[in-house]
């Protein structure tokens, strides 16, 4: 008996059976609950990776070792995000970073270094993850000043994925950091970023001066 032959067939017959279970209904909550039932396990989540598909690719993310996500496997992964489309590949990066590299310290001190990573993927999780952690509550001090004086260097010339983040960033200061709020007000004027944005009923607009009014007033 082929023991590995043997092995390699159960993996197929596994990953076959996940990827039966996934369709275009399928939600971010079935993901995840799918994720619940399988645990952690990095062999299968990089079958699924490998088939080149959102969901799958999602759901995968979800059942990763942390411990086995390398630099190098990191930026492998950033690489096959980018024949997504902007919007899917803008979603893996924000569902990776929220769901793995968040939860280990090695990899948010990785993470903290992708400021001026050659990846616009990179870039985005940095700037995302320092607008998470003001939006959670969980804002440090240490950094601010330079984040603001890079956001009135930088946010007119990058890349839209990553301008989004860094605007979703000076937002956060701006609604939890009194002393810098007139200044990232006066940013989003200046920029003009997202002025003429439409949004639905309900939801609170991405341009600077209306995005720090609307949340400030929800803490009153």
């Amino acid at each position: 008996m082929d023991v590995k032959k043997d092995a390699e067939i159960k993996r197929s017959s596994k990953e076959e059976n996940i990827l039966s279970q996934i369709n275009s209904e399928t939600k971010l909550g079935d993901l995840r609950k799918i994720a619940k039932d399988i645990k952690k396990d990095h062999e299968l989540a990089m079958e699924l990776w490998s088939s080149e598909t959102y969901l799958p690719r999602l759901l995968a993310i979800l059942i990763m070792d942390k411990k086995l996500l390398s630099e190098d496997v990191l930026n492998q992964l950033d690489k096959d995000m980018q024949t997504h489309t902007f919007d899917e590949a803008n979603n893996l990066m924000d569902w990776l970073m929220a769901n793995q590299l968040t939860k280990d310290k090695k990899k948010i001190a990785l993470m903290e270094t992708w400021e001026d990573s050659p990846s616009a993927l990179q870039r985005r999780a940095f700037w995302y993850y320092q607008g998470r952690l003001r939006w959670t509550g969980k804002t440090p001090t240490d950094n601010t000043e330079d984040l603001l004086s890079a956001l009135e260097a930088n946010i007119t010339q990058e890349e839209p994925e990553v301008q989004w983040a860094m605007n979703f960033t000076a937002g956060w200061i701006g609604v939890y950091d009194e002393q810098n709020r007139a200044r990232c007000i006066k940013l989003g004027e200046r920029t003009g970023l997202y002025k003429d944005e439409k949004v639905s009923k309900g939801c609170t607009p991405s341009y600077l001066p209306e995005f720090i009014r609307i949340e400030v007033n929800k803490r009153l």
